[in-house]
């Protein structure tokens, strides 16, 4: 029997295998622990991350808010990394987790700032 981790490390692998970024649409990638959540757009044809967002950088550190509240400014930062590097389409990866709570704030936040998934 699977544990909670071992259960979402499954699905999304399930799920990599028909979600793929490109050039033209990378994957914004969604990773979320008990206390933080990260955000990234990567490019899986080369490799790299173009983009990264989280509630520890400096600008969102400051803010007092709830978990979901926060994770809604890291869509929005993350959208705005984005537009500013010409990036406007996305293919959203929710890294098993339910789309649900933080996960759907932060894809809120995000096409709330101008990203198109």
């Amino acid at each position: 029997m699977l544990n909670k981790k071992e259960s979402r490390k499954k699905r999304h692998r399930s799920l990599r295998k028909r979600v793929s970024g490109t050039s033209e649409r990378p994957r914004l990638a969604v990773f979320r622990s008990t206390r933080h959540i990260y955000a990234q757009v990567i490019d899986d044809l080369v490799q790299r991350t173009l983009v990264s967002a989280t509630d520890i950088e400096e600008a969102l550190r400051s803010v007092k808010a709830p978990k979901k509240d926060r994770a809604k400014q890291v869509g929005a930062a993350v959208a705005k990394k984005c537009l500013e590097k010409g990036i406007d389409k996305v293919v959203f990866d929710r890294a098993g987790y339910k789309y649900h709570g933080r996960v759907s704030a932060l894809a809120e936040g995000a096409r709330e700032a101008g990203l198109k998934f």
